[in-house]
């Protein structure tokens, strides 16, 4: 089971793969119909790291184990409204 500095950490790799997508774009390497898939494939894997990361700390501040908490699928967690 991940620890939140292993989530984060994958978090931030997205998010750097989310940046060179969009400079791909920019230099003509990848076509809009490739970015758009993969960008939507990359927020989706954000959306679970982060909802792990929420579980895992609501599981913390109740006294239980933090390790329990599992990554939803990504249609569960898209579903969530901010």
């Amino acid at each position: 089971m991940p620890k939140d500095q292993d989530i984060l950490a994958a978090v931030h790799r997205l998010v750097a793969e989310e940046q060179e997508l969009r400079d791909k774009l920019q230099h003509r390497e990848i076509d809009k119909t490739e970015e758009h898939r993969r960008l939507r494939e990359i927020e989706v894997q954000l959306d679970q790291c982060w909802d792990l990361l929420r579980q895992r700390r609501a599981k913390r501040e109740v006294g239980d184990d933090p390790r329990e908490a599992r990554v939803r699928p990504g249609d569960q967690v898209e579903g969530y409204l901010n």
